[in-house]
């Protein structure tokens, strides 16, 4: 069991993010994380499984050669989660549109060649995940209730359409790298802000 599921206040913070509200849509793949649904209509996963998973992905993913680990979103709400996550840990970033050959085509100028891609949206991220399959490349997804997650190497039940839930994951995930990041970061440091400025200008 996860040190942090014994650990009441750090465990209300998570619950607090949102991290285990899933859509109102569940597939096949995601129903043995799903507990029940909300009086919203919205599945609930199972946090425990969720924080295991989390600490299963982190003795994984230090295994590898974190130069050579791509971490993958095509989603700006996991931005600032992600540009963390990689300047933390020293893998690469590899935010925006996923280049089409990027993992496949030798011939291309971005072509790389990661032991680990870690994505962030099955659906959103499909083409890194489809690339990194063809490829032999172990991938690590982030996956919500109605994600279909057949290509995916190692599954993380969670939340993946929020802020401060994708900057929760991307916080755990990183202590379990390297436990004393808990202590020099907060959650809040991994969420991306809201472009309500940028808006005004």
């Amino acid at each position: 069991m996860s040190q942090i599921a014994e650990q009441p206040e750090m465990k209300d913070k998570i619950i607090a993010s949102g991290i285990r509200v899933g859509t109102a849509v569940k597939t096949k793949f995601m129903i043995p994380f799903i507990t029940q649904s909300n009086p919203e209509g919205f599945y609930l996963l199972d946090l425990d499984l969720t924080l295991n998973r989390i600490q299963t992905a982190g003795r994984f993913i230090k295994k590898f050669d974190m130069s050579k680990v791509i971490v993958c979103s095509g989603s700006n709400l996991s931005k600032t989660a992600i540009e963390k996550f990689c300047e933390i840990t020293g893998a690469k970033m590899m935010f925006g549109r996923f280049m089409p050959g990027t993992l496949t085509n030798p011939s291309l100028p971005f072509y790389s060649e990661p032991q680990l891609v870690i994505i962030s949206d099955p659906q959103i991220d499909t083409q890194a995940v489809t690339e990194a399959t063809n490829a032999g490349i172990p991938v690590i997804g982030i996956s919500n209730t109605d994600n279909i997650t057949s290509q995916l190497d190692l599954i993380i039940p969670a939340n993946n359409r929020g802020r401060q839930s994708i900057a929760t994951i991307y916080w755990l995930l990183a202590g379990e790298i390297d436990p004393s990041i808990k202590a020099k970061y907060q959650i809040e440091d991994f969420e991306t802000k809201t472009v309500d400025t940028e808006e005004e200008l």
